[in-house]
Formats: structure tokens, C-alpha cells, sequence
């Protein structure tokens, strides 16, 4: 704690405490222990969708995407972490269905999603990619030069860039800004 000269008290967040602060659940009944055992079983399907997962409770993704099929188990997980998780159907250009799984805090952005992309083709067109990077969280800048120029050179080491979902482009004011909480939530689910 920290006294100001008032007399009143302050917490200290020292880097420990922050990342706890900034890793916990949004529900009022908010149970540690169970929140991390939540995340290390999302880890043991796959670290990415603990990841995202992550992400999208914390805000910093307003909806994420996983293209694969989650079993109840796994849809389970995501709804603990106070995530609606929905199974959207789509196809290939063989044909071929794939289950995709999407997942947010808002009902609104699964809505959209689910309305815009259930039972249709994958596609890389410029609606698809425009719709998709609001969705998802991208910054506008990187959507436009992805669509124009796809994986552009941009200042970003390789290491940065793969901890991204979205191809950044190089003035981009934004991606700076979501890398650093990234690279937060990021390095402190590798050591749960």
C-alpha cells in the first residue's frame, strides 16, 4: 500500500499483482483458482485458444474465431470464462464443411457473425475481410493495407507479428498499443 500525504491508501501493483488484476474474470462471483484451472484445461486443447480466449474476456478482442470443432467439454470452458461460444457451419470451395468456432463477451458480435457467415463459403473478399477485421478487433489501417497489399513488410519483429491475429501495417497507431496488452496476457498465460 502507499500513503498519500492525505492519509488515504493506495494499492501498489507491482508486475505480479497487475497481470492478476488484468487476468481476472468480469463475473461478480470471480474465483481464481477456477478461472486459471479453466485456462490450463483450454491450454491442454490448444494454447492458441486459450489465447484468444483470454483475449475476448479481457475486451481486447471483441470477438475471436477458432476454426475448429469444440467438443461440449471445450464449450463449456469458454462459457466459464463468461464467453457466449457458438458452432458456425461454412464451406470450402471443394464443398467440404467445417465447423468453425466463434466466441465474445457481446451477443451482438456472435449475432453478426453467425447472420453474416452461417452456411456460406470462406471467402477472401473485400466485404468478407472488412466485416471480419471489425469483428475480430483489427485496426482499420492494417484491414485496408491487407486488402490492397497483403503482408506488406512492416516494422514488426516475426516475433511480434505472430502473437497478432491480424497482418499489421507499418504506420499502423494502433497495433503498438494492442501489442503491448498482448504480449501482457500472452506471456502470462505461458507461465499459468
Amino acid at each position: 500500500m502507499y500513503l498519500w500525504s492525505d492519509g488515504s491508501r493506495m494499492p501498489v501493483r507491482t508486475k505480479a499483482n497487475k497481470m492478476s488484476h488484468l487476468c481476472r474474470s468480469n463475473n461478480e462471483h470471480f474465483n481464481p483458482s477456477e478461472y486459471h484451472a479453466c485456462l490450463r484445461a483450454l491450454i491442454q486443447i490448444d494454447f492458441e485458444l486459450a489465447y484468444l480466449s483470454l483475449l475476448t474476456n479481457k475486451g481486447l478482442k471483441p470477438l475471436s474465431r477458432w476454426e475448429r470443432p469444440l467438443d461440449e467439454h471445450g464449450l463449456g470452458l469458454l462459457r466459464e470464462m463468461d464467453l457466449l461460444a457458438k458452432q458456425v457451419q461454412r464451406t470450402v470451395q471443394t464443398g467440404e464443411k467445417v465447423i468453425e468456432t466463434i466466441f465474445s463477451r457481446t451477443p451482438a458480435y456472435v449475432g453478426l457473425y453467425e447472420e453474416s457467415f452461417k452456411e456460406t463459403p470462406i471467402n477472401e473478399s473485400v466485404r468478407t475481410q472488412r466485416l471480419e477485421g471489425f469483428l475480430f478487433g483489427y485496426p482499420p489501417c492494417c484491414v485496408d493495407q491487407y486488402i490492397h497489399k497483403p503482408y506488406a513488410p512492416n516494422n514488426l519483429t516475426k516475433q511480434d507479428q505472430e502473437i497478432l491475429f491480424h497482418w499489421a501495417c507499418r504506420d499502423c497507431i494502433i497495433t503498438p498499443v494492442l501489442l503491448k496488452a498482448y504480449k501482457n496476457m500472452y506471456d502470462w498465460l505461458e507461465h499459468l
